[in-house]
């Protein structure tokens, strides 16, 4: 008696499900994930204002500073005074002369606590020009009244 081989068919999966299941994972976390948030500082309460505005496009190379209530600076995660904050903003200045861009190109986002008085936030500025920035933003939170 002659053993019949059988013909062997490539077997494929449906990858549909798969597919779907990612895409789904996806938007779940598109939906989570508050983009707005990984710029913050715990600890650091925004002022409100009438007239804010959200940005009117995304900025192309943005430097975030943190102005805690005691007048102290976060810059990439270092809480440094005004005078400490000369050497940082030089390190940009040199990150962004390697991108061949100069300070003027860079925009400062300023997220200062509204218990800030007003002149440290001014303060602040006044150090970022001497280091030859001249585009700021400040934030704050758009009133509802």
């Amino acid at each position: 008696m002659r053993i019949r081989r059988k013909e062997t068919k490539i077997q494929e999966g449906d990858l549909t499900p798969m597919i779907d299941m990612t895409f789904q994972l996806i938007a779940f976390f598109m939906v989570l994930i508050n983009f707005t948030q990984t710029e913050q500082l715990e600890g650091i309460y925004l002022p409100t204002a009438a007239l804010a505005k959200p940005p009117e496009g995304p900025m192309e190379t943005p430097i975030t500073l943190h102005v805690d209530r005691q007048g102290l600076v976060t810059i990439g995660g270092q809480q440094v005074d005004l005078n400490g904050l000369v050497p940082h903003l030089i390190n940009e200045v040199n990150v962004l002369v390697i991108r061949k861009k100069s300070p003027s190109d860079a925009t400062i986002i300023i997220r200062a606590d509204r218990r800030v008085p007003a002149g440290k936030v001014q303060d602040v500025i006044r150090v970022c020009q001497e280091n030859r920035f001249d585009r700021f933003v400040l934030r704050v939170l758009q009133s509802t009244d």
